[in-house]
Parts: C-alpha cells; sequence; structure tokens
C-alpha cells in the first residue's frame, strides 16, 4: 500500500481549478489530504475535479474580497476544525507595455495576485496549527527575467516574494513555515489557449535556446515541489523562494 505523505492534513489551494492550481489540489489529494479547492468563475472546472477525488471540498470565493477570503476560511473551520497548508497559487497576468499603463488592469493584478495572497494568509494562518506550511505561487517574472509586456505583472510577483520572506519571519512565533515557488513558463490552456500554432512554435524554440534545461514547463513540474514544501522533506527550509524555470538564462541583470 502506498505511503501517503500528506495523510490526515487538510489543505487549501487558492484558484485550484485550473493549471497549476489544478494540479496541486491533485497531487495532494493523491497524496492523502484533504484539500478545499478555492475557485471563483470555473465552478465547472472545479466540479470536475472534485468528482474524481472523494477527498476534494469546493469552496467559492473571490480572494481579492477580504470577506470572502474570511468566509471561505470560517467554512473550512467549521468543517475540518483546523488547516496545515495554505497554497496562494490565485493570480492573473494582464500583458501591456511599459508606456500603455492601464490603471484598472494594474490594479485587478495587484488585487488578486498581492491582497489576495495578503488577505488569505492573514485568514488561514489564524486556523493553522504548530508546524503548518504556507506556499505562495511567485514567478521568474518577479526576479527579473526579459519577456516583454510583463513588467507590472512583475511587480506583484516581486511584491509577493518580499511578502513571502516578511511571514516567514514573523509567523515564526507559531511555527508556521512560509516558502514561495517562482515558476517560469509553464504550459497550460491559458498560456497556450490564445496562441496560433506559429506562436506557440516560436515561444517553444525561444524556451528551448534560453532555459538550461531545454524545454518549457508543465504543472507537474510545479506541482512536485509544492508537495515536497508541503511535507517535512522540507522541515528546515523557510523563507526561500524556490524557482522552476528550468534554468533560465534570460534574466535582465545579474545585481542582488
Amino acid at each position: 500500500m502506498k505511503n501517503m505523505k500528506l495523510e490526515g492534513k487538510v489543505a487549501l489551494v487558492t484558484g485550484g481549478s485550473r493549471g497549476i492550481g489544478a494540479e496541486i489540489v491533485k497531487t495532494f489529494a493523491s497524496e492523502g489530504a484533504t484539500v478545499y479547492l478555492n475557485y471563483n468563475a470555473s465552478e465547472s472546472k472545479a466540479r470536475a475535479i472534485s468528482e474524481n477525488f472523494k477527498n476534494v471540498r469546493l469552496v467559492k470565493a473571490d480572494v481579492s474580497k477580504r470577506e470572502e477570503v474570511s468566509k471561505m476560511v470560517k467554512q473550512i473551520k467549521e468543517e475540518s476544525g483546523f488547516l496545515d497548508i495554505l497554497v496562494n497559487n490565485a493570480g492573473i497576468m494582464l500583458n501591456m507595455p511599459l508606456l500603455e499603463y492601464d490603471e484598472s488592469k494594474v490594479k485587478k493584478m495587484f488585487d488578486i495576485n498581492l491582497f489576495g495572497t495578503i488577505y488569505t494568509t492573514v485568514e488561514a494562518a489564524r486556523i493553522m496549527k504548530e508546524g503548518s506550511v504556507i506556499i505562495n505561487i511567485a514567478s521568474n517574472a518577479g526576479i527579473g527575467t526579459s519577456f516583454n509586456n510583463t513588467t507590472y505583472y512583475s511587480l506583484t510577483k516581486a511584491a509577493v516574494i518580499n511578502f513571502t520572506k516578511r511571514a516567514a519571519l514573523e509567523l515564526a512565533s507559531k511555527r508556521i513555515r512560509c516558502n514561495a515557488i517562482a515558476p517560469g513558463w509553464i504550459e497550460t490552456d491559458l498560456t497556450i489557449g490564445a496562441r496560433s500554432k506559429e506562436e506557440t512554435e516560436n515561444l517553444k524554440k525561444f524556451l528551448e535556446e534560453n532555459t538550461t534545461i531545454g524545454r518549457w514547463g508543465n504543472v507537474e513540474d510545479v506541482a512536485k515541489v509544492a508537495l515536497f514544501l508541503a511535507t517535512e522533506d522540507s522541515g528546515y527550509v523557510n523563507g526561500q523562494v524556490i524557482v522552476v524555470d528550468g534554468g533560465r538564462k534570460d534574466y535582465l541583470t545579474h545585481s542582488v
């Protein structure tokens, strides 16, 4: 019989209905955790996942609204009593050139990517036990990769990275660890869906040439690292950012 790495654990994954979040939900559920899958708009995708895993429960909330986050966490407390693992995955990327700054789009990214992470962390930490874990999904954009038109998105993810380090410091007294994963370009329906065949091939060529591994990433690459951070295998890892980008070579500078 398989040894379940997360048996008896209770996890919450925000933005868990598709892409990286969905793979993390499936991975955690396969390892025995009771997983609360948070979704906002993609209810059909969320239900499809829950139908395949009896230990996946659905919780609807817009993480950019603190009152909805508070209600979601209250539901988890009432049903399960506590939370062991939080994965702040919900996020959006709205591309725009630097000089075409759009206030509403930038605000929306900050509201979901940064403030959604803050709200969920603050509310969830109140029901977490000693030894619990928070995993924030950031991006290598927040460190400085060279894709055009992602400047404002990168600011939100840089803030998530800094928040991760500060949360690790301030939650240490509660024995809650907090780390981040900074994925590179990951193949999902969102990243591929709107691209033409030619655009996809050009992107594939770019990533083959600009990663030391020589390929683009997939959701399993990120979910495996999330599982590591969720277990005691990473018990001496705190306040860190693990970059999962195939060894990208196109960073803007080499400064710290």
